[in-house]
Protein backbone atom coordinates (compact mmCIF):
# COMPACT_ATOMS: atom_id res chain seq x y z
CA UNK A 1 0.00 0.00 0.00
CA UNK A 2 1.32 3.89 -0.69
CA UNK A 3 2.06 5.96 2.24
CA UNK A 4 -0.61 8.59 2.71
CA UNK A 5 -0.22 11.50 0.63
CA UNK A 6 1.44 9.74 -2.63
CA UNK A 7 -0.07 10.11 -5.82
CA UNK A 8 -2.78 11.63 -4.09
CA UNK A 9 -5.73 13.07 -6.60
CA UNK A 10 -8.84 15.32 -5.74
CA UNK A 11 -11.57 15.80 -8.22
CA UNK A 12 -12.79 18.90 -6.51
CA UNK A 13 -10.48 20.99 -4.70
CA UNK A 14 -11.05 24.87 -2.56
CA UNK A 15 -8.78 27.34 -3.35
CA UNK A 16 -9.36 29.86 -0.20
CA UNK A 17 -7.27 33.28 0.15
CA UNK A 18 -5.07 31.94 2.74
CA UNK A 19 -1.01 31.60 1.71
CA UNK A 20 -0.76 30.41 -1.57
CA UNK A 21 0.55 26.93 -1.48
CA UNK A 22 3.74 26.37 -2.52
CA UNK A 23 4.75 22.65 -1.66
CA UNK A 24 4.89 20.31 -4.14
CA UNK A 25 1.82 17.95 -3.09
CA UNK A 26 -1.20 20.95 -2.85
CA UNK A 27 -0.18 22.38 -5.97
CA UNK A 28 -0.27 19.06 -7.50
CA UNK A 29 -3.67 18.37 -6.16
CA UNK A 30 -4.50 21.85 -7.30
CA UNK A 31 -3.53 21.15 -10.71
CA UNK A 32 -4.96 18.04 -11.06
CA UNK A 33 -8.12 18.47 -9.90
CA UNK A 34 -10.93 18.51 -12.37
CA UNK A 35 -12.98 21.42 -10.50
CA UNK A 36 -11.51 23.85 -8.65
CA UNK A 37 -13.62 26.86 -7.00
CA UNK A 38 -12.24 30.03 -5.90
CA UNK A 39 -12.96 31.80 -2.37
CA UNK A 40 -13.25 35.54 -4.00
CA UNK A 41 -9.60 36.95 -3.25
CA UNK A 42 -8.05 33.74 -4.22
CA UNK A 43 -9.36 33.98 -7.87
CA UNK A 44 -6.75 37.12 -8.85
CA UNK A 45 -3.52 34.77 -8.17
CA UNK A 46 -5.13 31.99 -9.81
CA UNK A 47 -6.04 33.73 -12.84
CA UNK A 48 -2.83 35.03 -13.15
CA UNK A 49 -0.71 31.53 -12.79
CA UNK A 50 -2.91 28.91 -13.16
CA UNK A 51 -5.39 29.44 -16.13
CA UNK A 52 -9.69 29.73 -15.61
CA UNK A 53 -11.39 28.62 -12.28
CA UNK A 54 -15.20 26.46 -12.20
CA UNK A 55 -16.55 29.07 -10.09
CA UNK A 56 -15.47 32.04 -7.94
CA UNK A 57 -17.66 32.35 -5.01
CA UNK A 58 -18.23 34.43 -1.92
CA UNK A 59 -19.25 37.87 -0.80
CA UNK A 60 -17.45 39.86 -2.87
CA UNK A 61 -15.48 42.24 -1.03
CA UNK A 62 -11.96 41.72 -2.36
CA UNK A 63 -12.62 40.61 -5.77
CA UNK A 64 -11.80 43.46 -8.04
CA UNK A 65 -15.83 44.78 -9.69
CA UNK A 66 -13.28 44.10 -13.33
CA UNK A 67 -13.25 40.72 -12.84
CA UNK A 68 -16.29 39.97 -11.34
CA UNK A 69 -17.38 41.44 -14.78
CA UNK A 70 -15.23 39.52 -16.80
CA UNK A 71 -16.06 36.71 -15.19
CA UNK A 72 -19.66 36.90 -14.74
CA UNK A 73 -20.90 33.67 -15.93
CA UNK A 74 -17.96 32.19 -13.13
CA UNK A 75 -18.70 34.03 -10.09
CA UNK A 76 -21.62 33.37 -7.81
CA UNK A 77 -21.61 36.01 -4.89
CA UNK A 78 -23.18 35.20 -1.43
CA UNK A 79 -23.76 37.95 0.69
CA UNK A 80 -24.68 36.69 4.04
CA UNK A 81 -21.73 37.09 6.77
CA UNK A 82 -23.22 34.19 9.07
CA UNK A 83 -20.15 31.99 7.61
CA UNK A 84 -17.17 32.96 5.60
CA UNK A 85 -16.09 32.46 1.72
CA UNK A 86 -14.63 28.91 2.45
CA UNK A 87 -17.66 27.62 3.89
CA UNK A 88 -19.43 29.33 0.85
CA UNK A 89 -17.33 27.86 -1.63
CA UNK A 90 -17.29 24.29 0.14
CA UNK A 91 -21.95 24.81 0.62
CA UNK A 92 -21.17 25.35 -3.59
CA UNK A 93 -19.41 21.99 -3.97
CA UNK A 94 -21.70 19.99 -2.29
CA UNK A 95 -24.82 21.36 -4.55
CA UNK A 96 -22.79 20.57 -7.09
CA UNK A 97 -22.87 17.05 -5.57
CA UNK A 98 -18.70 17.41 -4.52
CA UNK A 99 -18.77 15.62 -1.09
CA UNK A 100 -15.12 14.66 -1.64
CA UNK A 101 -12.40 17.82 -2.26
CA UNK A 102 -9.21 19.02 -1.08
CA UNK A 103 -8.97 22.25 0.58
CA UNK A 104 -5.75 24.79 0.27
CA UNK A 105 -4.74 27.78 0.62
CA UNK A 106 -6.58 28.18 3.85
CA UNK A 107 -4.00 28.62 6.26
CA UNK A 108 -1.31 31.51 6.91
CA UNK A 109 -1.84 34.92 7.12
CA UNK A 110 -4.03 36.19 9.99
CA UNK A 111 -3.92 33.12 12.56
CA UNK A 112 -7.99 33.78 13.90
CA UNK A 113 -8.90 33.17 9.83
CA UNK A 114 -6.20 29.77 9.98
CA UNK A 115 -7.99 28.51 13.19
CA UNK A 116 -11.29 29.18 12.38
CA UNK A 117 -10.53 27.54 8.93
CA UNK A 118 -9.19 24.76 10.33
CA UNK A 119 -11.71 23.57 13.21
CA UNK A 120 -14.32 24.46 9.97
CA UNK A 121 -13.18 20.93 8.72
CA UNK A 122 -15.64 19.27 11.72
CA UNK A 123 -18.15 20.85 10.79
CA UNK A 124 -17.80 19.53 6.77
CA UNK A 125 -17.76 15.78 8.50
CA UNK A 126 -20.63 16.44 10.01
CA UNK A 127 -22.72 18.00 7.18
CA UNK A 128 -21.38 14.48 4.87
CA UNK A 129 -18.20 16.12 3.66
CA UNK A 130 -15.06 14.28 2.87
CA UNK A 131 -12.59 17.22 2.78
CA UNK A 132 -9.02 16.86 3.89
CA UNK A 133 -6.51 20.66 4.08
CA UNK A 134 -3.43 20.74 2.41
CA UNK A 135 -1.04 23.83 3.82
CA UNK A 136 2.76 23.85 2.77
CA UNK A 137 4.06 21.75 6.03
CA UNK A 138 1.28 19.02 6.35
CA UNK A 139 -2.57 17.62 5.81
CA UNK A 140 -5.19 18.46 7.89
CA UNK A 141 -7.96 15.09 7.82
CA UNK A 142 -11.41 15.34 10.08
CA UNK A 143 -12.16 11.71 11.22
CA UNK A 144 -14.70 10.14 13.20
CA UNK A 145 -14.69 7.09 14.60
CA UNK A 146 -12.05 4.76 13.35
CA UNK A 147 -8.79 6.20 10.86
CA UNK A 148 -6.33 4.46 9.65
CA UNK A 149 -3.43 5.92 7.83
CA UNK A 150 -0.26 4.53 6.04
CA UNK A 151 2.87 5.95 7.02
CA UNK A 152 6.32 6.24 7.20
CA UNK A 153 8.33 5.09 10.57
CA UNK A 154 9.17 7.79 12.92
CA UNK A 155 6.65 10.55 11.09
CA UNK A 156 4.95 12.64 13.12
CA UNK A 157 1.21 12.60 14.12
CA UNK A 158 -0.94 15.21 15.84
CA UNK A 159 -4.37 14.73 16.87
CA UNK A 160 -6.88 17.31 17.95
CA UNK A 161 -10.11 16.44 20.04
CA UNK A 162 -13.49 17.90 18.80
CA UNK A 163 -15.37 15.89 21.76
CA UNK A 164 -14.73 12.82 21.00
CA UNK A 165 -14.27 9.97 23.68
CA UNK A 166 -12.91 6.73 24.41
CA UNK A 167 -9.82 7.43 22.26
CA UNK A 168 -7.25 3.79 21.25
CA UNK A 169 -4.51 3.57 19.28
CA UNK A 170 -2.00 0.98 17.35
CA UNK A 171 1.44 2.08 15.84
CA UNK A 172 1.77 5.56 17.75
CA UNK A 173 4.90 5.79 20.38
CA UNK A 174 2.77 7.67 22.90
CA UNK A 175 -0.70 6.25 24.58
CA UNK A 176 -3.41 8.36 23.65
CA UNK A 177 -6.46 9.53 25.86
CA UNK A 178 -9.49 11.83 25.87
CA UNK A 179 -7.47 14.85 25.46
CA UNK A 180 -9.18 18.06 26.90
CA UNK A 181 -6.88 20.75 24.94
CA UNK A 182 -5.21 20.81 22.16
CA UNK A 183 -1.66 20.68 22.69
CA UNK A 184 -2.15 16.94 24.83
CA UNK A 185 -1.98 15.45 21.37
CA UNK A 186 0.76 17.56 19.40
CA UNK A 187 3.80 15.70 18.03
CA UNK A 188 3.24 11.75 18.67
CA UNK A 189 5.42 9.27 16.22
CA UNK A 190 4.78 6.59 13.79
CA UNK A 191 6.41 3.13 15.04
CA UNK A 192 5.57 1.37 12.13
CA UNK A 193 4.26 2.33 8.29
CA UNK A 194 0.41 2.09 9.54
CA UNK A 195 -1.29 3.79 12.44
CA UNK A 196 -4.70 3.52 13.52
CA UNK A 197 -6.74 5.31 15.42
CA UNK A 198 -10.20 4.59 17.52
CA UNK A 199 -12.87 7.04 18.77
CA UNK A 200 -16.29 7.77 19.97
CA UNK A 201 -16.83 11.19 18.11
CA UNK A 202 -14.81 13.52 15.98
CA UNK A 203 -11.33 14.84 15.96
CA UNK A 204 -8.62 15.89 13.58
CA UNK A 205 -5.54 14.20 12.14
CA UNK A 206 -2.35 16.16 11.26
CA UNK A 207 0.26 14.57 9.24
CA UNK A 208 3.35 16.69 8.33
CA UNK A 209 4.58 15.87 4.86
CA UNK A 210 6.94 12.80 5.27
CA UNK A 211 7.58 11.90 1.29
Amino acid sequence: MPKWGEGMTFRAVVLAAGTYPTHALPLQILVNADTVVCCDSAAERFLAEMGIPNAIVGDGDSLPEELKQRYAHLWHPENEQETNDLSKAVRYLMRQGEKRFAIVGATGKREDHTLGNISLLIEYIRQGAEAQMFTDFGAFIPCSGSSTFNVSVGQQVSIFNFGATGFKSQGLKYPIYDFTNWWQGTLNEATGQQISIEANGDYLVYLPYYL
